[in-house]
């Protein structure tokens, strides 16, 4: 369908927000991205055109993409900030911008990806709208629903979004009851990962020779915030030490933040742990990771497919998940995973001793899982669906009425 123009507003470092609009990047369509909130863009943006009120292009950017500050002058945030403030109230807000660029763009589609910034911020241009706002697509990223849909804060906002948008995307279906529950009654999408496929014959060349048994890795996220609890992993191997020093493993945590690396580190010392620290690893340096592990360790409260338990199981590494991921809708217990509480180190604990001395289960799981991938997460079968999805929708929407 050539002409189509879709608006996407996103986190501008996002590298998800980046991979999946670079599944229709070859489409032929008019694509355009509204930065949420300042930052980088990701490098791996491309064939767009970003607008942002004071973000930079990230060092690497393909050439296709185009980024374009929205104030005349090249100000830092802090400066544009100080203008704002001198503005009429209203004028300068990031809503109001994003107002004026979907008036002057006129796109088929505006598609949120994630709510917390993205999502509010659309509801918010929306709410200043006059006349009849885009086909609306909103997609549920994560804890969006799930962890914040009961806070106060948040509740009139999700709800509000929900009554507002036309169509609902969420990569697992626990999340498409919530949103029900919040008062969603139009379209649902189909339930696909937020990141998109993975190029698994690429892949390959990161998987390390050979069973997964044989490897002597274990990988820890490290986030510890407001929903990773690195902390509880690293209790877990704390209390696992003897069998990981007696196997001949090391720990490698990767993405870990200050406090993480600190605990990390003090761990190590304590325990005689063989440990590895990548602080801000870079998405292919991840997952060759995960392609020499045995076990990946993820722990959050709240969480959505899991972009780092997916990659582990395509890796090959054996998942050791939080139980509030719907990885469950992918996996079997016990069997391709172990789903465990995710503040409970002992319960961790007891999971990394049965992935450590079970062979067979972590050999089995390899296979079952990569199959899984190949008829599920394959970047072959994931991105036909999101070229028909747009393509559904713009056959969809009505037009709109003369002027």
């Amino acid at each position: 369908m050539s002409g189509l123009r879709i608006l996407f507003v996103v986190r501008p470092s996002s590298v998800h927000s980046a991979r999946w609009i670079n599944q229709i990047a070859g489409c032929g369509w008019d694509l355009h991205v509204f930065a949420a909130s300042e930052g980088t863009w990701h490098p791996d943006f491309q064939n767009a055109t970003g607008y942002s009120l004071a973000s930079r292009t990230s060092d690497g950017t393909d050439k296709m993409f185009r980024a374009r500050r929205l104030w005349p002058l090249p100000l830092g945030a802090d400066r544009v900030k100080m203008v704002a403030s001198r503005l009429p109230q209203g004028w300068s807000s990031r809503a109001a911008w994003l107002a004026r660029v979907i008036r002057w763009l006129k796109p088929d589609i505006v598609h949120s990806l994630e709510f917390q910034q993205a999502g509010y911020l659309t509801l918010e241009a929306r709410s200043v709208w006059k006349g009849r706002f885009p086909t609306w697509v909103v997609s549920n990223w994560g804890s969006d629903i799930y962890l914040y849909g009961p806070l106060s804060e948040h509740v009139a906002k999700i709800k509000g979004i929900l009554a507002a948008c036309d169509y609902y995307a969420s990569e697992c279906h626990r999340d498409i009851g919530l949103a029900r529950e919040y008062g969603f009654t139009k379209t649902t999408l189909p339930v696909l990962p937020v990141a998109g496929g993975f190029q698994l014959e690429y892949l390959k060349q990161y998987r390390q020779p050979g069973p997964t048994s044989a490897r002597r890795v274990i990988a820890l996220k490290g986030y510890q915030h407001w929903a990773g609890r690195a902390l509880v992993g690293l209790r877990a191997l704390e209390q696992c030490a003897d069998q990981i020093k007696a196997g001949g493993y090391s720990v490698a945590v990767y993405s870990a933040d200050y406090d993480v690396r600190i605990a990390a580190e003090r761990m190590a010392l304590q325990t005689g742990i063989s440990l590895e620290i990548l602080p801000q690893a870079a998405h292919e340096e991840v997952l060759r990771l995960h392609g020499k592990s045995r076990v990946s360790i993820g722990l959050s409260i709240s969480d959505g497919l899991s972009t780092s338990a997916l990659e582990a199981l395509v890796m090959g590494a054996f998942p050791v998940q939080s139980n509030t991921s719907c990885l469950t809708e992918l996996v079997k217990d016990g069997e391709t995973a172990l789903m465990v509480p995710a503040e409970d180190p002992i319960e961790v604990a007891a999971a990394i001793r049965h992935a450590l001395s079970d062979d067979a289960m972590v050999d089995h799981a390899a296979e079952l899982n990569l199959r899984l991938a190949a008829e599920r997460l394959d970047y072959s079968v994931i991105q036909p669906q999101v070229v028909q999805i747009y393509e559904r929708i713009a056959a969809e929407i009505k037009p709109q009425p003369a002027s």
